[in-house]
């Protein structure tokens, strides 16, 4: 249950854990992996991950374009506007969440720490 729980709570904060990456600037489909490995401590695995940025691409909070200056053509991805405007409104969305989880939740693990 506990990897489960973990990996439900990865998979909904993908989103925004994309476009948080993307804040720093524009990367690669593999850079914005190995960002969300260190960052969220799981594996996302490409076949999940490109289909997640063509989504994001699709809604404008993302673009995409080739560098095909080198030897290796490579998919760039960076913020649009409304990706940032986006990152925004969910980090807001997401701190509101964390204080409602905490205010519900420490109380009830420092009760339970009292109790022995």
């Amino acid at each position: 249950m506990q990897d489960k729980a973990r990996r439900d709570l990865f998979r909904g904060s993908l989103d925004v854990m994309v476009l948080a990456v993307l804040a720093d600037g524009r990367a690669y489909g593999y850079a914005i992996q190995k960002k969300l490995k260190e960052a969220g401590g799981q594996t996302i695995q490409a076949g999940s991950l490109y289909p997640l940025l063509h989504r994001l691409e699709a809604d404008g909070l993302i673009k995409a374009t080739w560098d095909r200056s080198s030897a290796r053509e490579r998919k760039w991805y960076e913020l649009t506007l409304a990706g940032k405007r986006e990152l925004r409104r969910a980090a807001a969305d997401w701190q509101a969440y964390l204080a409602r989880l905490q205010a519900l939740v420490l109380p009830a693990v420092r009760n339970i720490a009292s109790q022995g």
